[in-house]
């Protein structure tokens, strides 16, 4: 299996962007890992929020196939701890799957059709963060993920 993360717009960070580097070379002893930046929106201070999310939305459905299992990172989405997530993962891995996608959306979440197509949804925490760090901080979490179902060292509990 492999697992994706798609993200909208490239990060203005250059160390968010070496994080999410870090954890996605980590992650790769693991499985294929990648992350998929789709361009950021244009002109989009002469759209709503809604028309925006539509646009957004449209690239990400051009990114998934048919039999990917499509996970969003939403605020409204199932909280979990570590480990938990660590076990979710497993059955995903254990289901035969091709391809887990996780995708994070822009500063306005997703369109409903791309809810519609999801087949998950997680939150990461009540607070809010921007789509950025969360990049960071989602792909830590997948490492962790593994550290945990190999049970190495790095997770400490």
């Amino acid at each position: 299996m492999s697992i994706e993360l798609i993200v909208i717009g490239k990060t203005d960070s250059q160390e968010v962007a070496a994080l999410v580097a870090l954890y996605a070379r980590r992650v790769n002893h693991y499985c294929r890992f990648a992350v998929t930046v789709l361009p950021d929106v244009r002109n989009t201070r002469s759209m709503t929020a809604r028309q925006q999310c539509a646009a957004e939305g449209e690239a990400i459905l051009r990114q998934l196939t048919e039999g990917d299992c499509v996970v969003l990172l939403d605020e409204r989405g199932e909280q979990m701890r570590s480990v938990e997530f660590a076990y979710w993962l497993q059955k995903r891995l254990n289901s035969g799957m091709k391809r887990l996608v996780f995708v994070i959306g822009g500063p306005y979440g997703f369109s409903d059709e791309v809810y519609a197509r999801a087949d998950a949804k997680l939150s990461l925490s009540r607070m809010t963060f921007s789509h950025q760090i969360v990049r960071a901080i989602f792909a830590e979490q997948i490492y962790r993920a593994f550290t945990i179902l190999r049970n190495e060292p790095y997770h400490h509990e």
